[in-house]
């Protein structure tokens, strides 16, 4: 009688590889990815805007431009003395209008010249060291791009910058005799590009109105006191 047969040895089976999950990279997105990724590019590579990293996407200012903010209704009037290409944002109820670098170190000094120095306005100016909430980007060229335009808040371009890089910089107005500017040799001057001094003077008057049109509207009825004088 035959004896039990052997057992076969098992065959071990390979073993199936378990699936790791890739980790995402430690450094987060790159410059080039995200939802701004486009409009940074579009900032960046078209006009040569430099811009700070992360989100919400940010401009540098003091190096292309600087920036000139007033209430709405004063930077309203000021719009005729701006070339036909010079950049400006509407965010909510105030305006910035874009104006060449070294204007905003200009600015006190200007004030003072024009005789706005001992006067409190509601106008502030950034320059280096600076940045600002970048609208979403307009114009033609974006448009055809298919790109979607995503919302940067209250943020939008009023007179969206052009795509010409030289454009843009010379529409920006400036003090009379800055390097690189076409700025008119004198204030009042019919028929002269528009600059600094003039936009300055005009939005500092209209700056001065609005405040006291408020001041009046929240002072009681039985006060008569005279307002300030103004030209």
């Amino acid at each position: 009688m035959a004896g039990p047969v052997p057992a076969t040895p098992a065959i071990p089976l390979p073993r199936r590889p378990s699936v790791v999950p890739h980790a995402p990279a430690t450094g987060g997105p790159g410059p080039d990815s995200g939802p701004d990724a486009g409009a940074r590019r579009w900032y960046e590579d078209e006009l040569g805007w430099p811009t700070v990293p992360g989100r919400p996407l940010r401009l540098v200012t003091g190096v292309r431009f600087d920036v000139l903010e007033v209430p709405a209704e004063a930077g309203a009037r000021a719009l005729r003395h701006l070339a036909p290409g010079s950049p400006v944002i509407l965010r909510g109820d105030r305006m910035e209008l874009l104006v060449a670098p070294g204007s905003a170190e200009e600015l006190p000094g200007l004030l003072e010249w024009l005789e706005w120095g001992p006067v409190s306005l509601d106008l502030r100016a950034l320059g280096p060291g600076g940045a600002l909430e970048a609208p979403a980007p307009a114009g033609p060229a974006w448009a055809a791009s298919g790109q979607p335009a995503s919302a940067q808040g209250a943020a939008v371009w009023l007179r969206p910058p052009g795509p010409g890089r030289e454009d843009v910089e010379t529409s920006l107005p400036a003090m009379p005799g800055m390097p690189g500017t076409t700025a008119a040799p004198a204030v009042g001057r019919e028929g002269s590009a528009p600059d600094l001094v003039r936009l300055v003077d005009t939005v500092a008057a209209h700056c001065h109105r609005v405040r006291l049109r408020r001041g009046c509207a929240g002072r009681p009825a039985g006060r008569r006191d005279q307002p300030l004088a103004f030209s």
